[in-house]
């Protein structure tokens, strides 16, 4: 893979190569195929559309996890 370290998981929010501006949200990632699946965001009032993106179009050190994903729980004594 040629992305980063570490791929984007479903949930984050990245930026497309030659995009800055824009925020898109991660739909699905196929490691082995290369490819994932993304819609703007935020989300328009009716929705926005899904496409295919291959990875090496993500902008390396552009993954923002999103913010509704629960964090590990701690181990409890």
């Amino acid at each position: 893979m040629t992305f980063t370290s570490t791929p984007p998981h479903q949930g984050d929010c990245i930026r497309i190569c030659g995009d800055d501006q824009q925020l898109y949200q991660v739909i699905g990632v196929d490691q082995a195929g290369n490819r994932c699946w993304l819609r703007r965001w935020p989300l328009a009032r009716h929705g926005c559309p899904v496409f295919e993106l291959p990875l090496q179009q993500l902008q390396p050190g552009c993954v923002t996890p999103a913010p509704h994903r629960p964090q590990p729980f701690a181990s409890r004594s």
